[in-house]
C-alpha cells in the first residue's frame, strides 16, 4: 500500500498542466479577392521580431478582427496606437507627407504604405544589421518607398500616373501579377488562401530583391559617380562629359540627384563606360530620370551606322554602332568613344553660333 500511496502523487502531478503558452500573434486582413497592398503588408509584418511566427486571419468577421494583435486593410480604422491599419474608410487620407512632411510624396497610403511608414525603418534595419537613425536606413527607406511601396499604393487606391489615356497597356506590374493569382471567375474552387500565400511570397520576394539591389548595387554606385562628376573637367574642358570608371554602374538617379546637390552649373551630356565585352559606350544624359528625350543626342548624320561605315562617316576609328535614336553609341577605344562625344558638343556650339 506504501508503494501506491507513494506513486499516485508522482502520477497526479505528471498529469497536471504546464505554463499556459503564449498563443502566436494573429495578423488579420479581410478574406475573400486578395490585392498586392495586404498581401506585403503581411509580408513585411512577418519581418518584424514580434509578428515573425504569427498567423494571418483572413475574414471580415469583426469579431474574430478584434481578436488579432493588428489589422491591416480591413475594419474601416486608422489608428496606430491599436495597431489598425486600413485606408478604405471616408474619413483617411493620409500620405507619406502628411504623416511626416520632410517627406515629398503626397500618394494616398494603402495598408501596404501605412505599414511601411510606420515599421520600415525597423524592418531595413533588422534586415540590414544597422540602427534605425543609421544613414543607409534613411536613405533606403526612402528609395525603396519611391521606387517600390508608392507604385502599390496608386495603384491600390486607383490614382493614374497620367492624366487621360496611356499610349500602351502596363499589365505586369506586380500589382497586375499579385491579382492574377487569385481564382479565376469561372474556377469550381474559389479558395483564395494557397493563392494569397503566393501572392505574400510573390511581393515580398521581389521587395527584398529590392533591397538587395539598393544597397549593394544602387548605393555605392553614387561614391562612383560623385567622383566622375568632380573629375570631369580633367575628361575634357567643357565639363559636360563624365568618365566612369567602371561599367554596369546604375548613374542615372546620382547624376541627377549629384548635380543639384554639387551644383552643377552646364548639364551633363554624355557618359562614358565599359560593356561587359570591354568595349567603350558613350550614352546621352536624358532630360529626366523617366524620359527618352536626351539633352542632346548623338549626331543625326551616324544615326543607325555601323562598323567601318560609321568611322568613314564620322571621321572617328573603331567605331562600332550608334542607335537609331541617337541615344547610344559604342567605340572599341575610350579615345573613340571621346571623340563621339567630343564631335556631338561641336557640332551643338557650331550651330548654336549660327543660330545665334
Amino acid at each position: 500500500m506504501l508503494r501506491v500511496s507513494v506513486a499516485l502523487p508522482r502520477l497526479a502531478r505528471g498529469l497536471m498542466p504546464g505554463p499556459k503558452r503564449p498563443r502566436p500573434a494573429r495578423i488579420g486582413t479581410h478574406g475573400g479577392t486578395f490585392h498586392c497592398d495586404e498581401a506585403l503588408a503581411c509580408f513585411l509584418l512577418r519581418l518584424l521580431p514580434s509578428y515573425q511566427d504569427a498567423e494571418i486571419v483572413r475574414t471580415r468577421d469583426p469579431q474574430l478582427l478584434s481578436e488579432c494583435d493588428v489589422v491591416v486593410d480591413v475594419g474601416g480604422e486608422y489608428d496606430p496606437q491599436k495597431h489598425r491599419y486600413d485606408h478604405h474608410q471616408r474619413s483617411f487620407g493620409e500620405s507619406m507627407h502628411s504623416l511626416n512632411t520632410s517627406k515629398p510624396w503626397q500618394t494616398k497610403l494603402s495598408s501596404a504604405g501605412l505599414v511601411y511608414f510606420h515599421f520600415g525603418s525597423q524592418i531595413l534595419a533588422g534586415r540590414l544589421g544597422l540602427k534605425e537613425e543609421d544613414p543607409v536606413v534613411r536613405v533606403l527607406y526612402d528609395k525603396l518607398y519611391e521606387n517600390f511601396v508608392e507604385e502599390i499604393d496608386a495603384i491600390d487606391n486607383g490614382i493614374s500616373q497620367w492624366e487621360g489615356e496611356p499610349r500602351y497597356a502596363m499589365t505586369s506590374n506586380v500589382s497586375a501579377r499579385v491579382s492574377y493569382l487569385n481564382p479565376r471567375w469561372n474556377d469550381g474552387d474559389q479558395d483564395t488562401e494557397a493563392g494569397f500565400q503566393k501572392a505574400m511570397k510573390l511581393v515580398g520576394g521581389e521587395f527584398l530583391d529590392r533591397l538587395d539591389y539598393y544597397h549593394r548595387s544602387w548605393l555605392p554606385a553614387r561614391a562612383l559617380v560623385e567622383e566622375a562628376i568632380q573629375q570631369r573637367f580633367e575628361v575634357d574642358p567643357s565639363g559636360e562629359i563624365l568618365l566612369l570608371g567602371q561599367g554596369g554602374c546604375p548613374w542615372k538617379e546620382h547624376l541627377f540627384t549629384l548635380e543639384q546637390e554639387l551644383g552643377v552649373k552646364k548639364p551633363l551630356k554624355f557618359v562614358l563606360y565599359t560593356d561587359l565585352s570591354g568595349k567603350w559606350r558613350v550614352q546621352c544624359v536624358p532630360v529626366g530620370l523617366h524620359t527618352f528625350q536626351n539633352r542632346l543626342s548623338l549626331r543625326e548624320d551616324w544615326r543607325g551606322l555601323r562598323d567601318e561605315e560609321l568611322s568613314q562617316v564620322s571621321g572617328i576609328s573603331d567605331c562600332i554602332f550608334v542607335h537609331s535614336s541617337g541615344f547610344i553609341g559604342g567605340n572599341h577605344t575610350k579615345d573613340g568613344a571621346l571623340e563621339m562625344a567630343r564631335k556631338t558638343l561641336a557640332q551643338q556650339t557650331e550651330t548654336n553660333a549660327c543660330s545665334s
